[in-house]
């Protein structure tokens, strides 16, 4: 049998008899399929609704993702009854929605708006709490097995985690092409007290080796970078072997879609590099900088959980 892993803000329709999978936490997953047609579909979706109308990233709204995926099975099936849907995540899992304001909930509430609205009966609801769910749909069957992931678990690795670096200094890794940026960042976290840099990468290679080798507790990031870019490394490293990475760069913009990008992707704090002012002292650097690095070492991520 087929398979397909959804991440956040993806979603797969299909007529093949196959198993699609998903992680959830405080996202959420629509399971539909067509009683007569064999054909199914699912999202994983992060956010409720988009700010911008004009939005083109649909799979990561619970609006666009979930019109999406009825739109396309009802272009060939428009009969409302013929469908049956189940709800799933929607969960407050550990740190997700720290500064947040239930996401979960309102996730939960756009899915059964948007299933409401086209008159598709939903036959099961899996929502809420507090832990996460490891989802598997069965398009053969049109079954979906669902699996509690360990908060209390979870919440204690965390907790051994912050201690450790609670009793010790700041153990920092700088990722960034430009040797001069490297050079300048390494100086003001090094005028603190409470942190060290223990490597430097000028590529996402050697940021992987150096996560392996160095074991930091946090690290920068740049975006714009050789052999492999910042947000496509900050993906593969949050979903394998996740840290909490503060974004520095250029084109990480406030409410750009590169800032957005890289918070979806697992970024614990995001900087605009140009607002350091890199070549005029230390001071503005230290200023922004250093409580970022702080603020992140306190967001220890889990592997990809959304």
């Amino acid at each position: 049998m087929d398979h397909r892993f959804l991440l956040p803000g993806e979603y797969h329709v299909t007529k093949k008899q196959m198993s699609i999978d998903t992680l959830l936490g405080s996202c959420v997953s629509v399971c539909l399929y067509n009683r007569n047609n064999g054909f199914a579909a699912m999202n994983h979706f992060l956010l409720d609704r988009p700010t911008d109308e004009q939005t083109t990233d649909i799979g990561r709204y619970g609006t666009t993702s979930t019109e999406h995926i009825i739109s396309t099975l009802m272009s060939v099936d428009d009969n409302p009854f013929h469908y049956r849907a189940q709800i799933l995540g929607g969960a407050a899992v550990v740190d997700a929605l720290q500064g947040r304001h239930d996401i979960g909930g309102r996730n939960m509430l756009v899915a059964q708006e948007i299933l409401d609205s086209y008159r598709i009966r939903v036959i099961k609801k899996d929502i809420g709490g507090t832990r996460g769910r490891r989802i598997k749909f069965d398009t053969a069957s049109n079954t979906v097995h669902c699996r509690y992931t360990g908060q209390t678990e979870e919440a204690k690795r965390l907790a051994l985690m912050r201690q450790k670096i609670a009793n010790r200094k700041l153990r920092v890794l700088i990722v960034d092409d430009s040797t001069t940026v490297r050079r300048l960042l390494r100086k003001a976290i090094e005028s603190t007290s409470d942190m060290e840099v223990v490597g430097e990468a000028q590529d996402a290679y050697e940021a992987r080796d150096l996560v392996l080798s160095a074991d930091p507790d946090v690290l920068t990031l740049d975006i714009i970078m050789p052999k492999l870019d910042g947000l496509s490394f900050l993906k593969k490293l949050q979903q394998y072997y996740p840290k909490p990475v503060v974004i520095v760069s250029t084109i990480a913009k406030d409410s750009s879609r590169v800032a957005e990008n890289a918070v979806k992707y697992g970024a614990a704090e995001v900087i605009d590099k140009d607002t350091l002012e890199l070549y005029k002292g230390m001071d503005v650097v230290h200023d922004i900088l250093i409580p970022k690095l702080r603020s992140a070492s306190r967001k220890i991520p889990s592997p990809i959980l959304a």
